[in-house]
């Protein structure tokens, strides 16, 4: 399979590179692809990372890189054209921004297969506090561009209230939900013994100057050291792009606070210092962009989090499981209070950081690219198949049907001998390959992993991740049920059902206190290939789905015995 990622890439710095390095470096492990990453220009030239396939081929902020873009399609000839994009991906003039987001619809017309990732709706951004100075105009542009970029194959949002926005507002069933990521192979566990000793790290991290800004966070650390002494603020990362000289302005300005410290831009071989001795992480925001990050970061080395009560993080908290206590927006003594009572409260340290672990267990990287390279196999497959039926509806004396019928599927036929889904090694077992190898059938980490139960991850706790202290604000790790339905594919079980009983993959079901891990690249079963039979597999439990398009699939857990020999 052939897959050209468009995105920005570091070394450069723009919005998602981050994000976008993290795609590639899971696709990049599987020898089934071949990855071209399509990114932009930087300047001064910098070396490009070691292992990837990069080329530089467009611009920020330049009109032409529609077209640019196209050129480098139509020569590489992909069979997935994959968008990692913000609505500022491509500029911050509105019209180059517009121009830009042009593309995936150009791509999908040259007769590729285009999939976005969008990270953000425009609908759901405070333009006002983002610094925009005609938020008509904006909102306008904002929604053509969104039916634009619906016109793709298909398009990924990483909040079930997003898709709801999009299929009630627009009309379009073409999108689906998929989880952010935690953006790591595998999550740490909360290392305890480095926490608030001797004092309490608090961590305030991210791209600071426009809707992310310091001055509320200082203001209510200040009363917590007063209260708390010995406590410290740690703020990581650098400007947002549009606001340049902000976090040095404000590093001057306390420079005699040696409580509060400005690590500038962090290096991702310094992200697992960095939050393994914060005790909690802060989401200062005044509004929010999507799905965050920084929040899926401290998932992955178990961090508590503590931010605004904005209704996109209740819905992330909610539908994700994460464990977050949330402050008035604004409110700098609620905030200060937030935080004092929480790192007065060691119970509600360690049950909140389990619990962010235990979620980040089920939202790994090669977990959730491994989603995306089946609904894409899926997507290809069924295309060939709706064009060899219309052919076969033709009559009998049409001349050089099979010719034609070659022409026409000479692309998406390919896609059945460029399977980028494969057969692990057997080991006769019949179970399915996990986190470390250490998790059995009943979703319990066996061996010398973290054991987990109906309940979460308790890791050698006597704390489960939904025992939290009675009158919290904080959101449950393994509530009764999701509170959002849509979500589901959150905690989607790995299934071994061949694709064509799969048609809403990645939205799936999940059994109560069972949980996915992460996924060896090469123990992923191909799609198709199960042990002959009549959907029983070698655990005997057999396996149904309801499949449904632009909606959830449900269906109890099918696990078949792994052979090396094509189903039936």
């Amino acid at each position: 399979m052939k897959i050209c990622l468009v995105t920005t890439f570091p070394p450069s710095q723009g919005g998602l590179s981050e994000y976008g390095l993290h795609i590639a470096e899971q696709l990049r492990r599987n020898r089934f692809l071949s990855l071209t990453i399509l990114a932009d220009k930087i300047s001064p030239a910098q070396p490009e990372l070691d292992g990837f396939s990069v080329q530089r081929c467009w611009s920020f902020d330049d009109p032409a890189s529609s077209l640019r873009l196209l050129q480098t399609i139509g020569r590489l000839k992909p069979d997935v054209v994959w968008f990692n994009l913000l609505f500022s991906t491509f500029g911050r003039n509105p019209l180059n921004a517009f121009l830009g987001l042009l593309t995936p619809l150009l791509v999908r017309l040259s007769g590729r297969y285009t999939h976005v990732t969008l990270h953000h709706l425009m609908d759901t951004v405070d333009l006002k506090d983002a610094g925009v100075q005609h938020p008509r105009l904006y909102r306008a542009a904002g929604a053509v561009a969104t039916r634009m970029l619906l016109l793709s194959n298909s398009v990924s949002v990483l909040m079930p209230g997003y898709r709801k926005i999009l299929q009630e507002k627009y009309g379009h069933d073409n999108v689906h939900v998929r989880s952010h990521g935690i953006l790591t192979r595998r999550p740490e566990y909360p290392d305890f013994a480095r926490r608030g000793n001797p004092g309490h790290r608090i961590l305030a991290f991210g791209k600071w100057g426009t809707y992310k800004r310091l001055e509320l966070m200082i203001e209510a650390f200040q009363i917590v050291e007063a209260a708390l002494p010995g406590t410290k603020l740690v703020v990581g990362g650098g400007d947002h792009p549009q606001a340049a000289g902000y976090v040095e302005s404000l590093k001057k300005k306390h420079a005699g606070n040696s409580a509060i410290e400005f690590t500038g831009y962090v290096h991702e071989d310094r992200l697992p210092e960095l939050f393994q001795r914060s005790s909690v992480a802060v989401m200062p925001y005044s509004s929010s962009t999507g799905c965050s990050g920084v929040a899926h970061l401290a998932c992955a080395y178990g961090v508590p989090i503590v931010c605004a009560d904005l209704p996109d993080f209740r819905q992330m908290a909610d539908g994700e499981e994460l464990a977050i206590e949330f402050y008035q927006p604004g409110n700098a003594q609620d905030l200060a209070n937030c935080l004092i009572n929480f790192l007065t409260n060691q119970e509600k340290q360690q049950a909140m950081a389990v619990q962010n672990f235990s979620t980040g267990l089920r939202m790994t990287m090669p977990t959730i690219i491994l989603k995306y390279l089946r609904h894409f196999e899926l997507e290809q497959r069924t295309e060939a198949l709706r064009q060899i039926t219309r052919f076969r509806r033709l009559p009998g004396w049409v001349p050089s049907k099979s010719l034609m019928l070659r022409l026409m599927t000479r692309n998406s036929l390919g896609w059945v001998h460029r399977s980028a889904i494969h057969q692990p090694p057997s080991n006769g077992s019949g179970e399915m390959a996990s986190f470390d190898n250490n998790v059995n059938d009943s979703g319990e980490l066996a061996g010398s992993g973290i054991p987990l139960n109906g309940n979460g991850v308790t890791a050698g706790s006597r704390y489960p991740s939904s025992g939290l202290p009675s009158g919290s604000n904080t959101t449950p790790a393994r509530t009764a049920s999701h509170s959002n339905s849509d979500n589901r594919d959150q905690g989607e079980h790995l299934s071994l059902t061949p694709a064509w009983r799969t048609a809403e993959e990645g939205e799936a079901g999940y059994p109560k206190g069972q949980q996915p891990a992460s996924v060896d690249w090469d123990r992923i079963v191909p799609l198709g290939q199960v042990h002959p039979g009549n959907g029983s597999g070698g655990n005997g439990k057999s396996g149904s789905g309801d499949a449904r398009t632009g909606s959830d699939a449900g269906g109890q857990k099918s696990a078949a015995q792994i052979t090396g020999n094509p189903g039936a």
